[in-house]
């Protein structure tokens, strides 16, 4: 069921500490750790406490955690200390996107100069 953990859930387990993360930031909503292959000097990554697969359903379903969501990644920026020369957000969707683990979530990406994407 949305917003339920789900026991084969990847970032589900970070969230109960079953399984080990770095994790630099918790809130009662949102947990921040480090990504396991990072694609910048700054590679965090922000997810809902709740369960939802996606972006587009946590918006949907749970709008108060996908903003905590937003809020936590600008929080995260300013720890890392890339909030003054930039970062991106990224939210993948659908295999087609990159996404691999099923579980929304944000990248906060930055620390260094980053092509144009669009």
């Amino acid at each position: 069921m949305a917003g339920e953990p789900q026991p084969d859930c990847l970032f589900c387990r970070i969230v109960t500490g079953e399984i080990p993360a770095t994790v630099v930031r918790e809130t009662e909503t949102t947990v921040a750790f480090r990504d396991i292959s990072p694609k910048a000097p700054t590679h965090v990554l922000v997810i809902p406490r709740v369960h939802y697969p996606d972006a587009a359903s946590l918006a949907a379903g749970d709008p108060a955690a996908a903003a905590d969501v937003l809020r936590e990644a600008g929080e995260v920026a300013a720890q890392e200390k890339v909030d003054g020369s930039g970062y991106r957000v990224v939210f993948n969707t659908g295999p087609g996107a990159g996404q691999t683990v099923f579980h929304a979530h944000a990248h906060v990406l930055g620390g260094g100069d980053m092509p144009h994407m669009v």
